[in-house]
């Protein structure tokens, strides 16, 4: 596969490898008593392709990109990973990493090799490391039943293995925006035991999008260290126990607005003190996020079963600057939050006939959220005024928990040679501190091959898609009342489960042996449609819901490889409809709920056009790529009635290998310009349902990389 090919394609049946007979085949010639490199090989493979037919995606698109590719995305394994997000039809950048699929916020389902990651927090620290990827796919639209509550997409992520290492990796990597990013990456095989690991750190000075038009912000430094650790251990030919694990550590300092003006004032401060100016504000923010999740697969010839528990603790820390956050807004409010996760998935898959093959499984999972705040606030009058420059002090610190528990079945039921239906369905249950729901979620997919380069596909799904437990209770409300922290006003639903249809079609079309393209239409009805929101200078986010919503979009992705040469054009578009805001409403203006209340708007993060596209060169010594991406702007204003301006950012790479170096080892010098015309564009001026903060996309910047095996 060339460097820039985007593999496209509707997946229609379980066998992930057309040479999975052939593995087992070699498999069984080797003697049990005689351990080679070829049999580890071996084995390992076909333990990954029985892994892949428990978790097929059947029907749901998917989109996928390999490590070619990534070599030839900006910056390569050192881009961040929404940047990898971005080459897929239908994603769309937000700010603080965010990304959006399909007009969805958030809701994507992280998996790495086959294993749920639990869910984290929602912060702006990119947790998944690109440079831990050999392969990534992006399954969207109706998805079969083994997969649950999170739906927007599933990221499905294939890591690098001690089994495909050829060598131990150092990079070196810098440049613009003072960036220092080293990394190191091992792995390898002893026996049955395998092993690949990555330490990185990254400190540079754009670690949030700049609110400010400017080329360089003001305070904004990043320090951030990620580990990443997998480990198998092959029992026998039929099973193995795997461990993944990942510590990530960060700190962003908040970027400033300078010339805000005061309007508070602060006992003991002065308003002509050049210090106390917004440009010279604090804030800071640490994220720290963990997890551990053991593995034991055992397959046997038509039975296939995978069992995880699995763990994980993030904290979010943010800390304010007193004085200056006082004048400036009124409040400065140091926040904890912080989830614990722990559970446990089941998936298994048996091939009953030649005909139907059964699948099957639960997932159940337990949170408990915690929120501390200490919050320095001034007392104010009926009319908002204020009473006192002697702020006062307020101790507030509360908790949530929620249960998780969804179980499926399903039959994929090949009708004929070039049909294949696959249908089922899954019961989910949620219960929290702040609400009960379940329901039961049938699902189906169609697929036709009428020819060997011509794939249709045709699906609904129901879905059942909780919140996350982060509900404010009505005391805490209460309790800041009569102060500058006191909220919009006093209703206070609890956030419901999101329930939906979703319906999708499309088509695969292989053109020629180079080239092929895909074309998707979907639609979704939701009932609590969920969303996230920003309502502080904290970045944490919290859900809120619309009682109806709609999302509906059609995409197009081609790509065409040929020799050294790999090109890929993508294109989307989505149209959103929200009415009723009915969970959360303390967070919103009054005059703003009554307009929702009446008429349907669109969410703020919809982007209703957006195209990728990039062509590349790869051969033995050098890669060079162009690569586009085309954003028409998310929503602003009041109710979201604006849009921020459409943008188009070129950016463009080369890298040269040399294969002959004294110490008989690769060496790879890299270079990258990310915004090769130094576009401005603002994603957010800080308006919108559920947006704080004003945000720019980042302006030029030059990196340079050298990467050496040994």
């Amino acid at each position: 596969m060339s460097s820039f090919a985007l593999l496209i394609a509707v997946k229609a049946h379980a066998d992930p490898l057309p040479a999975t007979k052939t593995a087992e085949k070699n498999t069984r010639t080797v003697p049990q008593n005689s351990v080679t490199p070829t049999e580890k090989i071996t084995v390992t493979g076909k333990l990954n392709q029985e892994r892949g037919r428990i978790f097929p995606s059947l029907g749901a698109v998917s989109y996928g990109v390999d490590q070619r590719q990534i070599q030839a995305t900006p910056q390569g394994q050192n881009a961040a990973f929404n940047q990898i997000m971005l080459r897929m039809p239908g994603v769309v950048l937000d700010s603080y990493g965010e990304v959006h699929v399909r007009g969805e916020h958030g809701g994507l389902t992280y998996r790495v090799n086959g294993v749920l990651l639990p869910e984290g927090l929602n912060g702006f620290g990119q947790e998944l490391d690109t440079r831990i990827i050999d392969s990534v796919d992006l399954l969207a639209g109706t998805l079969p039943a083994q997969f649950g509550f999170r739906t927007a997409g599933i990221v499905d992520v294939k890591t690098k293995s001690g089994s495909s290492l050829k060598h131990n990796q150092l990079s070196l990597y810098g440049g613009s925006y003072n960036t220092f990013a080293p990394s190191l990456q091992l792995g390898g095989e002893k026996g049955r035991f395998e092993y690949f690991t990555t330490l990185s750190f990254n400190r540079n000075n754009i670690g949030i999008e700049n609110p400010t038009s400017s080329f360089r912000p003001i305070h904004d430094v990043t320090e951030q260290e990620k580990g990443f650790g997998y480990f198998s251990w092959r029992l026998d030919d039929t099973s193995r126990i795997s461990l993944l694990t990942s510590a990530s550590y960060a700190k962003f300092e908040l970027p400033n607005t300078p010339g805000l003006p005061q309007i508070y004032a602060v006992s003991g401060s002065s308003p002509n003190d050049k210090n106390l100016q917004s440009r010279y504000l604090n804030d800071s923010q640490t994220e720290q996020n963990y997890y551990a999740v053991l593995s034991y697969q055992h397959s046997l010839d038509k039975l296939n079963f995978q069992v995880s528990p699995f763990f994980r603790y993030g904290r979010i820390d943010y800390t304010p600057d007193p004085i200056r956050d006082l004048m400036f807004q009124g409040v400065a409010q140091h926040e904890i939050n912080d989830f614990t996760t722990a559970g446990a998935q089941f998936d298994l898959s048996w091939k009953i006939t030649h005909q139907h093959t059964l699948r099957a499984g639960f997932l159940g999972q337990y949170t408990a959220e915690r929120l501390d705040t200490d919050t320095l606030l001034f007392p104010v009058d009926e009319k908002g005024l204020q009473l006192s420059a002697i702020p006062q002090r307020m101790i507030d610190n509360t908790g949530n928990w929620s249960a998780e528990a969804g179980a499926y079945i399903q039959d994929e039921y090949h009708i004929t040679q070039k049909l294949t239906l696959n249908y089922g369905a899954r019961y989910d249950r949620f219960a929290s501190s702040f609400g009960n729901q379940g329901q039961l979620s049938p699902r189906v997919n169609i697929v036709w091959k009428p020819t060997g380069k011509t794939t249709f596909h045709l699906g609904y799904s129901r879905y059942f898609a909780p919140p996350s437990p982060q509900y404010i209770h009505p005391t805490t409300l209460a309790r800041f009342s009569g102060t500058t922290n006191a909220p919009e006003n006093t209703t206070d639903t609890p956030t419901r489960v999101e329930t939906s249809h979703y319906i999708d079609a499309g088509i695969l079309q292989h053109v020629t042996h180079d080239f092929q393209i895909t074309i998707d239409a979907y639609s979704k009805w939701a009932h609590n449609l969920t969303d996230l929101g920003q309502f502080g200078r904290a970045v944490i986010l919290a859900p809120f819901s619309y009682r109806r919503g709609q999302v509906y979009g059609a995409e197009f992705g081609s790509s065409w490889h040929h020799g050294p040469w790999s090109v890929f054009g993508n294109f989307s578009f989505v149209q959103t409809a929200a009415k009723n805001i009915n969970s959360a409403e303390y967070q919103f203006a009054v005059d703003e709920l009554a307009y929702i209340r009446r008429n349907a708007i669109q969410l703020d993060h919809q982007g209703r056009y957006t195209a990728s596209a990039g062509a590349s060169y790869s051969s033995k010594h050098h890669m060079a790529y162009i690569d586009f991406i085309y954003g028409n702007g998310l929503r602003s204003g009041f109710a979201n009635l604006k849009k921020q301006p459409q943008y188009d950012i070129f950016n463009t790479g080369y890298q040269y290998t040399l294969t002959h170096t004294p110490f008989g080892y690769d060496a790879k010098f890299r270079v990258d310009i990310v915004n090769l015309f130094d576009r401005r564009y603002q994603l957010r001026d800080g308006s919108g349902v559920g947006v704080y903060q004003a945000q720019y996309g980042q302006r030029r910047g030059t990196y340079f990389s050298v990467i050496s095996d040994f």
